[in-house]
């Protein structure tokens, strides 16, 4: 895993203004890379004070081990995606915790992506881009390394990185196609649930009625922001909160988790530029009642 650079014009005046500004790469980052030695100018170790020429050919070197041991590995089937030396895309399954915990020591997603590096040879923490609910299921990213980990958490907050979701909705939507802007903020007294506070974090979700059913609706959801809960609270918020979500619904009969899967992400892949688009099947317990 190397990024390399070829100096061919004087946009940049040192090392440390292609890695900041080229590559925006943070300084917690920098520090690291410069202190393992890992960023050569033309075959030897600089640090990023170092100038540089026209034809000079700079390498950021991150195939270097790293200590993942906090993460017990545990064989656990997973669903890839997409796979290249960069990262790893995977559709979790409803019921799989993303992170270990007291709950969930050594079954976690985590633990699983721990045993597959074992597997391949990667000495890399273990780093999800992004989070889903135990009880969601969808796509999760794992970032094969800290640069990755970072530039794609600059397109979140830069809203280059779009997701979608799948969810089964009580009821039927008066407003098929529509856009809910709410803020969000934690429940006083709670560390898990959400609330609309008007003192909250911004938060937009656009959605679409897909299908109607008798009493339900299989909604697309696009999210501008990424909160937590979002899609669970925004679509409460409608008097149509997703099947099973007994934290701002209630409990169904026809499915015995909140009905919502991660279906669909696009974002540009760091290193080569180029849009990727990425989907993950539904599941069976959401596919069932979509046939």
């Amino acid at each position: 895993m190397e990024l390399e650079y070829l100096v061919e014009n004087n946009k940049y005046k040192n090392i440390n203004e292609i890695l900041s500004l080229e590559f925006k790469i943070s300084t917690r980052l920098k520090n690291k890379l410069i202190k393992k030695g890992m960023i050569f100018l033309n075959g030897s170790v600089v640090d990023t004070r170092s100038n540089i020429n026209i034809g000079d050919k700079l390498v950021i070197d991150f195939n270097y081990n790293e200590d993942n041991s906090n993460i017990v590995p545990k064989e656990i089937p997973l669903d890839i995606v997409y796979e290249d030396d960069w990262l790893l895309v995977v559709n979790k399954p409803s019921g799989i915790a993303i992170h270990p915990s007291i709950l969930h020591f050594d079954n976690s997603l985590s633990n699983g992506i721990r045993y597959y590096f074992d597997k391949i040879g990667l000495k890399k923490k273990i780093r999800p881009v992004n989070r889903l609910d135990t009880d969601t299921s969808g796509l999760v990213i794992f970032a094969k390394c800290e640069y990755i980990q970072e530039s794609l958490n600059f397109q979140m907050k830069d809203n280059t990185f779009k997701k979608e979701y799948i969810c089964l909705c009580s009821g039927l939507f008066d407003k098929k196609e529509g856009t809910i802007n709410l803020p969000i903020a934690r429940k006083e007294g709670s560390i898990i649930e959400r609330c609309i506070d008007e003192n909250g974090k911004k938060a937009i979700t656009h959605y679409k009625v897909l299908k109607e059913f008798k009493d339900y609706s299989l909604v697309l959801c696009k999210l501008e922001t990424g909160r937590t809960h979002q899609i669970r609270l925004h679509m409460a918020s409608t008097h149509h909160p997703i099947l099973g979500d007994t934290l701002y619904g209630t409990s169904s009969s026809l499915i015995s988790r909140q009905a919502l899967h991660s279906y669909k992400m696009k974002f540009v892949h760091p290193i080569t530029k180029k849009e990727l688009e990425l989907t993950a099947n539904l599941p069976q317990d959401i596919k069932i009642f979509v046939k």
